[in-house]
């Protein structure tokens, strides 16, 4: 167990095991946003232990501003601090510090399913076996195809984190997550930790001396379209529509290989949520918007 003292002379205990092995930041500069949430004390103690220069944004909660414009689910404010600071990299975790999102000295944002690619490239590099990784059914097709280029199976569970964790397991690998930033590398902890997500992408940008633009050469997300439509009392029966068969059918043998079609019913409201992924961002608009007439057609 690693000692960290904070700000007020206290002892914060963080399991040694999740820090990897020689990661040193010293030089680095790093804005930490952790959402008035969770992880509000330790996050930049945490950072500033390996030696970085922390700016600390997101960490005065009240019990009512988590999560509010600030964090993971709001990296806007990080990436406009991480630019004024002048910071090599931003970090945001959301309220209860599960997820991730970075962004780099240039105000790019790193999605969950980008920097997944990243902990599993690092893994290639230092020549361990990757057997396979686990995404959702909304993980970027681009770094599906990424990762099977590099002979890492890939694995869509069901959206959520607890899916990619069932699916991890059953097959015995280390490695899933979604776009959102829920990430999990199992060999260092049970569940996704945002901290612990971080130190992993950390290490592969200090490891390979490289910046994590870089890092993800060759991985160019496909732009998305997601267009929701209501369903009527008599559209409750959508999937024995075939006029949106029949659309869907021939929206994916004009993308090919260059994207993919979902459509999912929402959990909790009458909506078709219908989701085209192509390599042209007005290829993907199109295709989802003849689906879309399908349905309500």
């Amino acid at each position: 167990v690693r000692r960290i003292e904070d700000a007020g002379g206290r002892y914060i205990e963080f399991c040694k095991s999740t820090f990897p092995n020689d990661l040193d930041l010293n030089g680095m500069t790093i804005v930490v946003d952790a959402a008035h949430g969770a992880a509000y004390n330790i996050a930049p103690h945490v950072f500033r232990e390996l030696g970085a220069e922390v700016h600390a944004i997101g960490v005065h909660p009240d019990g009512f501003n988590i999560n509010k414009g600030v964090g993971a689910l709001h990296p806007e404010l990080l990436a406009k601090e991480v630019k004024a600071r002048g910071a090599q990299l931003g970090i945001a975790l959301d309220g209860d510090a599960d997820r991730l999102q970075m962004v780099d000295g240039d105000g790019r944002l790193y999605n969950g399913d980008e920097l997944l690619y990243v902990m599993v490239a690092d893994r290639l590099a230092r020549g361990e076996r990757v057997p396979g990784a686990v995404g959702t059914l909304m993980t970027n097709m681009a770094v599906e195809l990424a990762l099977r280029q590099r002979d890492v199976e890939f694995v869509r569970a069901k959206v959520g984190d607890r899916y990619v964790l069932e699916e991890l397991a059953a097959r015995g690998w280390q490695l899933g997550g979604e776009g959102s930033g829920h990430l999990l590398a199992l060999d260092r902890h049970t569940t996704g930790d945002g901290i612990v997500s971080s130190l992993l992408v950390l290490e592969a940008v200090c490891r390979s001396g490289r910046r994590l633009v870089d890092l993800l050469d060759g991985v160019s997300l496909f732009p998305q379209t997601l267009i929701n439509v209501r369903l009527q009392a008599d559209q409750q029966d959508w999937k024995s529509n075939p006029a949106l068969a029949r659309t869907e059918a021939e929206v994916m043998a004009e993308l090919g290989d260059r994207g993919r079609v979902l459509i999912r019913k929402s959990g909790t409201e009458p909506l078709l949520r219908v989701m085209v992924e192509a390599s042209d961002a007005g290829l993907a608009q199109r295709c989802a918007e003849r689906l879309a007439d399908a349905i309500r057609s």
